[in-house]
């Protein structure tokens, strides 16, 4: 054999292991950008959307052929920082980044948003926008202060069992003895005495569910536990609203305790009916609605594996919506907007939510107050522990 066919045998085989092993060419740029879990838009000149990602249709809440085309003036109102940024971005050829914006208008209702601009150079006038939703975080901020509050109700109880029950049954006592003799005016005040220490052990009552007992925890149909509510309510407190219920019916079981997700809702439905009532709204509806989603991943309670939270509980009513001022405290001990409340409901709500591994939210906005429970689906580790 010549050099020449050896060399080119050789020449051959080099170049088949060089193919054989060349890495895979890199994906195309709109594949990866359409990947992208983070929310992407790309404006033209005068600001209509010319391209967009899929998680930016989920974060708008609409698909992309409804999209395409549109001016960024149908999702935003005229006066929101974004307008300002994209001018900025046009004139200077610089990135810019604005944290905690809030977008309200029909379509889009978004708070705590980062959102970044850049320009395309390439492309005279474009403008990409990223957006970055804080609003899990946030939530998740605010539910480890509410179990901190929630920890300080418990060990107020505590002392309040200790120090205030048995003085407070001596009380009683003594005066349902002088009840016995009393008369007229004086039995008026012996009852008062009485009715006013029934009062405060109900109240130091009240304050003890906040204890830190572990909860039991089953495979729970999270349908049956709403249908169950809105029949106490449909026959009770909310006779005169209006139901709306769209639940997904393949979601699998939460793990969870029935009886205290029972006590949840009905105290979120509770509270929107005399939302409702209190405002005289005469086409008072409630919904409810159950749905899967990707939700965040939170350290458990007491461990440390991480749990998924794809289960979302939505209720929502059509009243008068919750005061600004008061919406960030919402869940903390002891915050009402009612007269006669003692502000513990939504706080053993956000306590019984923590303790079950999952996260609340709230919006709110005259005309549409939204609670979502994002729970934690039941897994075979469940089903381990409680055989």
């Amino acid at each position: 054999m010549s050099g020449r066919g050896i060399n080119s045998g050789i020449g051959r085989t080099v170049l088949s292991l060089v193919r054989r092993h060349r890495p895979p060419p890199p994906p195309d740029m709109h594949v990866m950008m359409t990947a992208l879990p983070v929310p992407v838009l790309m404006l033209d000149p005068h600001n209509n959307i010319r391209w967009l990602n899929q998680a930016a249709e989920q974060f708008i809440g609409m698909s992309s052929s409804q999209l395409l085309g549109q001016n960024l003036t149908s999702l935003l109102t005229d006066d929101n920082p974004v307008f300002l940024m994209l001018s900025q971005v046009r004139a200077d050829g610089v990135t810019i980044a604005e944290h905690d914006l809030s977008f309200e208008s029909p379509r889009l209702a978004k708070h705590g948003i980062g959102v970044q601009a850049a320009p395309v150079v390439e492309d005279p006038g474009s403008v990409v926008l990223c957006f970055h939703d804080n609003s899990a975080a946030r939530a998740l901020d605010r539910q480890m202060n509410f179990r901190g509050a929630a920890r300080s109700v418990s060990g107020m109880a505590a002392i309040l069992a200790h120090e205030v029950k048995n003085p407070l049954s001596g009380i009683r006592g003594a005066a349902q003895l002088l009840e016995a003799n009393a008369i007229g005016a004086d039995r008026e005040l012996t009852v008062l005495i009485r009715d006013e220490a029934d009062r405060i052990r109900a109240l130091v009552d009240r304050m003890e569910i906040f204890g830190e007992k572990p909860i039991e925890r089953r495979a729970v149909n999270i349908h049956w536990v709403l249908e169950h509510v809105r029949r106490l309510a449909g026959t009770g407190f909310a006779a005169h609203l209006r139901f709306v219920e769209a639940y997904d019916p393949s979601l699998p079981p939460v793990a969870g305790n029935r009886d205290q997700l029972v006590q949840v809702l009905l105290n979120l439905v509770k509270n929107a009916a005399e939302a409702i009532t209190a405002a005289d709204e005469r086409n008072g509806e409630i919904y409810l609605s159950t749905a899967y989603h990707h939700g965040v991943r939170l350290a458990a309670i007491g461990s440390a594996k991480r749990v998924h939270l794809p289960l979302v509980v939505t209720v929502r009513d059509n009243g008068p919506g919750i005061p600004d001022d008061l919406l960030p405290h919402l869940f903390e001990p002891f915050v009402t907007t009612k007269p006669s409340g003692s502000g513990l409901g939504l706080a053993l709500v956000a306590k019984i939510v923590g303790d079950h591994g999952g996260l609340i939210e709230v919006e709110s906005r005259p005309g549409r107050t939204e609670f979502r429970l994002h729970l934690p689906l039941m897994s075979e580790d469940d089903l381990g522990e409680n055989k």
